[in-house]
């Protein structure tokens, strides 16, 4: 398999099958066993801005909190947020505005922090014998508990026991762990609390200096950048419960102090059961995760492929530590909730040839060297993996290789490096309805000719670097197209990044809370990428509280920002219809590296039918040559001057050498005065390297 590398920053309907008479006898007995495994329950287990909260206008929990369901998606009422992001089947309820005898903390945006990273950028933390208490808003039978408890003082993480009752009743003990969680350190980061300073020879921002290069050396407080702190757990209840019962999360006597985010409640389907297949169970998998089932389901792709049925995996726990290699098969769980392929990290006895030192579960197809994996079908199951580390040569992503005319829905992902990572070429990739969280490095990722692609309601959480991510590293992605998916809470670098391509498309989108070393939506010309050629449509997506601080300028980001790193950006790149809600720092910005600032340039870039709702510092934030033309780009409650127009720091007497076209329409403002001004135009130099920040209110409906 390809490698996969991620720089600093940066992440990077089954096709009928004949039934022989053969296939009938094994899949009899196979129905059998399946009968059985149907009852088990399954348990899947600088100057940051000390920003707004939820913005749903609810108080924080405790005294004078309210009794009723207070739902949001991405800390935001819904309503803010009609027809972004994904369709999902659960209802949101953030711990903040819920009923609690603990302590809410937040908001607050300063990376490192629990607040940062929560969801709304608010928590709740419970000590042993205090509760969060949640009302249900519509029947659910399932829960996701999204937490954080401490690291072990050398690293390695806890288990922590948390209760959970339903109106007083039927108690449940979930074992919550940090195992996943707490990462520290500069790139690619460490496990270990206690560790100096991993890149002495780097710019530390903390110091102002090179480290090994400094007298007397510097001393960082440990431990040093702490980071990835939540984790999250689901759970089956055992029954439905209906709209309006209360459930509490409890910390017992003797557990660890608890950050609770948020819940999500959900009414789960029954398993699929699907009795004309070649049933797993009937090859020797084992549902009870005891012995490991790699083996069994290769010989049932086997039997699929020499049938043309599809493989079922009915419910259970399916210990897989390796690749499961995929062609031309159709392989359907009972639902992501019950059926689960588990697996361990696997030391490698010598190094793969593509650098991998660790194996562990994943879905593979084969290298686009040998032609790739053509009209595979993956759903209805969960991938949980044991990735704790992150070291980008290792294969250990859920979904991995080469995938062209294929499909992957209805799947849960959670611990694996990068939830799915393709290496090109290849093409007709469709991947919908899927959720994937707590991931060590990317969400999705389009690595090199990736064409004729869509990515489409998927929903993120907790990813450790770009969420998702088209990269046209050694051959352009073209013509895919993210679609309708919601990304919340990246703690490294971007919920959405294009790196080179061509005619690719990123709509209606949500996107929110981005942490640090990145923003909502990136454009860059990095990490060796081709060039940015055709069109590129950025349409209808939704921000929110995003724009945030970047740790190694030391300035504030955009919502969306444009950057000029190795290469010109130059294709039509229409951005439209998009909302860019309570930004830390400026909404929009367009930037070259200092270094290349006069080799470099962005242009062609139209923004039209804008809505800003909120801005720490400016609309626009221009650090580069070149030029963008506005036209209805309404803002309001924007805290600086609407155009902080740089340029490429020349400050010649003619101007900046970016310009700002005035198409009309551009109407509203904030402090200052109108956002675009007439003697802002064309290139007014008003260059504030690290304005003011005013927090702005909270969203409200336009």
């Amino acid at each position: 398999m390809s490698r996969s590398f991620t720089g600093a920053g940066v992440g990077r309907a089954g096709r009928p099958r004949r039934r022989t008479a053969g296939a009938t006898a094994v899949l009899r007995a196979a129905a059998a066993v399946t009968a059985v495994t149907l009852g088990l329950g399954v348990l899947g287990g600088g100057t940051a801005l000390a920003g707004t909260g939820g913005g749903a206008g609810h108080p924080a929990g405790g005294t004078g909190a309210p009794t009723g369901p207070v739902v949001t998606r991405a800390g935001l009422a819904p309503a803010l947020v009609a027809g972004r992001g994904a369709n999902v089947d659960f209802a949101e309820q953030e711990a903040e505005h819920a009923v609690t005898d603990g302590t809410v903390i937040g908001p607050g945006r300063d990376a490192y922090t629990l607040p940062a990273e929560a969801s709304g950028r608010s928590a709740v933390t419970l000590r042993p014998g205090q509760y969060v208490e949640f009302t249900l808003p519509s029947a659910a039978n399932a829960i996701t508990v999204r937490y954080s408890v401490p690291d072990a003082p050398a690293g390695g993480g806890i288990t922590s026991p948390l209760d959970v009752t339903v109106d007083g009743g039927h108690r449940t003990r979930m074992t919550l762990t940090s195992q996943y969680a707490w990462l520290y350190n500069l790139y690619p980061f460490s496990n270990d609390p206690t560790a100096d300073v991993s890149h002495p020879d780097w710019w530390v921002t903390e110091c102002g200096c090179v480290p090994q290069d400094t007298t007397p050396a510097p001393v960082f407080a440990k431990p040093f950048r702490p980071n990835h702190f939540y984790d999250e757990q689901r759970l089956l209840l055992g029954r439905t419960y209906r709209a309006g019962q209360k459930v509490r999360l409890t910390v017992p006597a003797g557990a660890a102090a608890t950050t609770v985010d948020l819940l999500d409640s959900q009414l789960v389907a029954q398993p699929k059961v699907d009795l004309v297949a070649a049933n797993v169970l009937a090859f020797g998998a084992d549902p009870t995760g005891r012995r490991d089932s790699a083996d069994a389901l290769d010989r049932a792709i086997a039997f699929a492929h020499r049938t043309r049925l599809k493989v079922y995996i009915p419910p259970g726990t399916y210990q897989v530590n390796r690749h499961i290699v995929v062609d031309d098969v159709t392989i359907e769980g009972a639902g992501s909730w019950y059926t689960i392929i588990k697996g361990h990290q696997v030391d490698l006895a010598t190094p793969a040839p593509d650098g991998s030192v660790h194996t562990g579960v994943g879905f593979y197809g084969k290298d686009a060297s040998v032609g790739g994996s053509s009209h595979v079908h993956l759903s209805g199951f969960a991938i949980e993996g044991d990735v704790r580390e992150r070291i980008d040569t290792d294969q250990v992503n859920g979904i991995g290789g080469a995938l062209s005319d294929s499909t992957i829905e209805g799947l849960y992902i959670q611990h694996t490096k990068v939830g799915m990572w393709f290496d090109g070429p290849m093409k007709n990739l469709r991947i919908s309805g899927n959720t994937i969280v707590d991931q060590i490095a990317d969400g999705i990722n389009f690595h090199s000719g990736v064409t004729d692609s869509t990515v489409s309601s998927n929903f993120l959480r907790n990813t450790g670097d770009d969420a998702l991510a088209m990269w046209s590293e050694k051959a352009e992605d073209a013509r895919d197209t993210f679609d309708h998916n919601t990304v919340q809470t990246p703690v490294l670098a971007n919920g959405i990044a294009l790196y080179g391509g061509t005619d690719n498309t990123v709509s209606n989108n949500l996107i929110a809370d981005p942490i640090r070393e990145g923003s909502a939506l990136q454009v860059g010309s990095r990490f060796g990428s081709q060039a940015f050629t055709g069109h590129l449509w950025i349409t209808g997506n939704t921000t929110v509280r995003a724009g945030t601080y970047e740790l190694n300028w030391n300035i504030g980001l955009g919502a969306i920002w444009f950057y000029a790193l190795e290469r010109n950006i130059d294709a039509d790149i229409q951005v439209t219809g998009d909302d860019f809600l309570d930004n830390t720092y400026n909404a929009i910005m367009l930037v070259s590296d200092f270094p290349v600032k006069d080799l470099y340039s962005i242009t062609d870039v139209h923004f039209t039918d804008i809505r800003v709702d909120g801005t720490g510092t400016s609309v626009l934030s221009a650090r580069t040559a070149g030029g963008a033309t506005f036209q209805n780009v309404d803002a309001r409650n924007v805290g600086a001057v609407g155009v902080n127009n740089c340029g490429s720091f020349q400050f010649t007497p003619a101007g900046s050498e970016f310009a700002v076209t005035d198409l009309g329409d551009n109407d509203g403002g904030g402090t200052t005065g109108p956002w675009l001004a007439p003697w802002e135009l064309p290139n007014t130099i008003t260059c504030d390297d690290r304005p003011a920040v005013v927090p702005p209110p909270a969203p409200s409906a336009w």
